[in-house]
């Protein structure tokens, strides 16, 4: 069996969300969060995690609107994704990422948190939930 490196991502405006996968492509896990700066240093610190993990491809998760739409927030992370796959050389997929926010929220409250003081985790477990979405989606095509 081959193995399986990929970058899970969630992209907001000020921060990205970043989890990978066993290298089985089992399961995910929260990695870290890249606070977005300049361009150029936000792909510097996303081809170290792509050198340290060695990736082989970004799964990024698509804002559509509850209806299905892609509205302005998805054609924004689609263009960040496209240039970022490009800088880093490596190809993109993308993933419903709906409510995986909230499912990441959801977890923090479990645990007595609150999720406003917890914003970058919040981003880590989003970007893990959509990597696993993408994991199972990738299984069962393949069964």
């Amino acid at each position: 069996m081959e193995r399986l490196s990929v970058l899970g991502l969630d992209i907001g405006r000020k921060r990205v969300g970043v989890a990978g996968c066993d290298g089985l492509g089992l399961g995910a896990t929260a990695i870290t969060t890249v606070i977005r700066k300049s361009y150029p240093e936000d792909v510097a610190a996303f081809e170290q995690l792509v050198r340290d993990r060695e990736a082989t491809a970004l799964v990024v998760g698509l804002p559509y609107t509850m209806d299905g739409a892609e509205g302005k927030q998805a054609a924004s992370v689609r263009r960040y994704a496209e240039r970022l796959g490009k800088s880093l050389d490596l190809p993109v997929q993308y993933i419903d990422e709906r409510l995986s926010s909230v499912e990441a929220e959801e977890a923090i409250k479990q645990t007595g948190r609150s999720p406003s003081r917890h914003k970058p985790e919040i981003d880590r477990r989003a970007a893990a939930i959509l990597l696993q979405r993408w994991l199972d989606r990738r299984d069962r095509e393949d069964a």
